[in-house]
Order: C-alpha cells, then sequence, then structure tokens
C-alpha cells in the first residue's frame, strides 16, 4: 500500500499510518515476529540519514520512520549511542524537538529500552483511575521472566520506589493481590510434563471456594501456575461443572476483580489472540485509541506479532493491517466534512 499527500505535508494520521506498516511485514527469521535484524546495518549510515532528516526546513518524517521501524531494537540502541558519540546529542530528545503529538510518542516507544517503557507505562497505569486492571496487567503477565525483571528494576530506578509500593498505595482488593503475585514473578515455568493430580487438585479448589476471604486460591492457581496447565485446569473444570471458568468468574467476581481475572485467563488460553482483541477493541472506538495501538505493535513486533495477526484475521474476518488502513481512511473522510483535513489522501491498496 502506498500513502501519498499534498504539499502540505503528512496528517497526524498519515504520520501514524507510515509506522504501522511494520504490522504488515512477514515474519522475523527464527520467530513469530513481524521486525527482524536489518542484515545490512551500518551505524554510520544511519546516523546519516537521520542527521539530514531532520536538517532541513522540513522533517523527513518518513526517513525516520523508514530507519526506526527497519531495525529491531537492540540495533536502535547501538544507533542511540554511536549518534551520541557523532553529535554530542541525544538521538531521543534530538528527534522529539522535531516532531510533535502521535509521531513523538512512536519515536519514544520505539527509541526506549524495552525495559524503561515497560516500567513506564506500568507507572502510568498505576497512577491512573480505572486502568490497573487493564495496562499493569498486561505488562505483568505478557512478559516473559527476565523482560519482568528488567522492567521491575528500571521502575525502582527511575521512579525511587518499589512497584509493590505503589501496587499497594493505588489498588486494593483482589485486584491487589493479583498484581502483587503477578510483580514477584513467580509463576512456574512448564516443564513438558502435565501434572494431571495438580490440575484435578485445583478443579476441586476452585469449585469448593465459596464466600468471604477464599479470594487467595484463585489468585494462587491464576498468577502461580504456567499456561499449559492453567488450560488443562480450564478444560477439566468445564467438564467437571458443565461451566466455562470464565462465567464461573463473572457469577463468583463482580468490578475490577473480575475483569482481571478474565484478563489472566484469556492470557492463558491464548496470549496472540488476548492482543488481537485488545487491538480490535482500540480500532472500535470512535478515535482509534493510538496508545493501545502503539504500544502493542512496537511491544510485539519482536516477539509474536504475526501469530497476532493470523488470531485477528481468523476472528475478525480481515487483517489487521486492512483494519488500521480503513479506520484510517474514515477518520480523514470525518476530518474532510467536518472541515479539519487539510489535503486529499490517496491510498491504493494490494492482496495480501
Amino acid at each position: 500500500m502506498a500513502v501519498s499527500s499534498g504539499a502540505a505535508g503528512p496528517t497526524l494520521t498519515q504520520e501514524i499510518l507510515s509506522h504501522l506498516g511494520l504490522a504488515n511485514k512477514p515474519a522475523a527469521w527464527g520467530t513469530l515476529g513481524t521486525l527482524r535484524t536489518f542484515l545490512s546495518f551500518s551505524v554510520d549510515k544511519d546516523v546519516q540519514r537521520l542527521l539530514r532528516a531532520i536538517a532541513g526546513q522540513a522533517v523527513d518524517h518518513s526517513a525516520i520512520i523508514d530507519v526506526l521501524t527497519n531495525r529491531s531494537r537492540e540495533q536502535r540502541q547501538l544507533l542511540s549511542r554511536a549518534f551520541r558519540e557523532r553529535t554530542q546529542q541525544d538521538l531521543l530528545k534530538t528527534l522529539q524537538a522535531a516532531l510533535s503529538g502521535n509521531l513523538e510518542s512512536v519515536v519514544v516507544a520505539l527509541l526506549q529500552p524495552t525495559a524503561q517503557a515497560d516500567a513506564q507505562q506500568l507507572r502510568a497505569a498505576l497512577k491512573a483511575s480505572g486502568s490497573a486492571e487493564d495496562v499493569a496487567l498486561e505488562i505483568l503477565a505478557t512478559r516473559a521472566p527476565p523482560q519482568l525483571q528488567e522492567c521491575l528494576t528500571a521502575y525502582k530506578h527511575r521512579f525511587q520506589v518499589e512497584v509493590e509500593e505503589d501496587i499497594k498505595s493505588e489498588t486494593s482488593s483482589i485486584l491487589q493481590d493479583l498484581l502483587l503475585a503477578l510483580a514477584k514473578g513467580g509463576r512456574e515455568n512448564y516443564c513438558g510434563i502435565t501434572d494431571y493430580n495438580l490440575a484435578e487438585q485445583d478443579v476441586q479448589a476452585l469449585q469448593q471456594v465459596e464466600g468471604p476471604g477464599t479470594e487467595g486460591t484463585w489468585v494462587v492457581i491464576f498468577t502461580q501456575r504456567n499456561p499449559e496447565h492453567l488450560r488443562r485446569v480450564f478444560d477439566l473444570y468445564q467438564w467437571c461443572t458443565g461451566q466455562a471458568l470464565e462465567e464461573a468468574v463473572r457469577d463468583r467476581f463482580h468490578g475490577d476483580a473480575q475483569a482481571a481475572l478474565l484478563s489472566l485467563a484469556s492470557v492463558a488460553r491464548n496470549t496472540p489472540l488476548y492482543f488481537a482483541d485488545k487491538l480490535h477493541r482500540g480500532l472500535q472506538e470512535t478515535e482509534p485509541n493510538y496508545q493501545v495501538l502503539m504500544r502493542i505493535l512496537i511491544s510485539r513486533c519482536e516477539i509474536d506479532l504475526l501469530s497476532i495477526r493470523a488470531e485477528f484475521k481468523k476472528k475478525f474476518g480481515k487483517s489487521l493491517y486492512s483494519s488500521l488502513q480503513i479506520k484510517a481512511l474514515c477518520q480523514l473522510e470525518s476530518q474532510q466534512e467536518d472541515g479539519v483535513g487539510q489535503n486529499v489522501t490517496h491510498l491504493q491498496w494490494h492482496a495480501a
């Protein structure tokens, strides 16, 4: 797909579309990600290209995005260090001064080390009313153990407080217990052997817990068991009771606790589908939720974005890439009808 515009420069929607192109790339070698290590990577060439992109009167957005979305996060960190050595300037601050809006946010997310980006988003989620069970759970429940530990270390270094302290001060009840348990990073690793006895014991425990003070059983099982084991528990629970475990959660819990447990169940059942659902919800809003789109696409593009794309297409009947484009086109048409749009954007479609 090609995007072109008039001389007035790219609109906000076009800026976002330009970087979301990473969702249409093929799988990286040996991974389920779409962003691969750039084999012809040259630090000197990239530094010079970025300098040229910001040197003229008009910032070359396309060049900036082309470089940053075609380099792995490790390569982007090497580029940042080389930029500082050669220019005595910080690359992130230099680009921030040249950009604005959502495009600036994209560049910040791309150039930040993963641990710092996660720590910043985790802090914002805990401090923002009503989002802890969403963004905080996403980060704490979907990061691999080494990545989670780096995030928590960065959190303490950046904000001078342990994440547990913020969880205790900003949340309560079972949501707090779930977040604290996840932050400890004590989830069991799958060793390739299914413990059927433990699965049966967990099902019996979940069936028996009723009344106040019994939430601890749900917390332990949902935060300590590995996903393979949890999927076995979910199947056994439905076989024994005739009810999906998610239905039991809806009957037993309410509010933040219900939302948190349902999210954890979704992550355990199918993590790529969990992210596909979140992307779809972000696209269903009147104004696309670019924060959600950017966070997920950037954080998963080197991990499992190919699987997320496949789950999106399977569930919603259209590709993630085309859904992003259609939403952007509708937004542009709405802006033009309201007198906001300044350019006519021509979208050329190519079959996937």
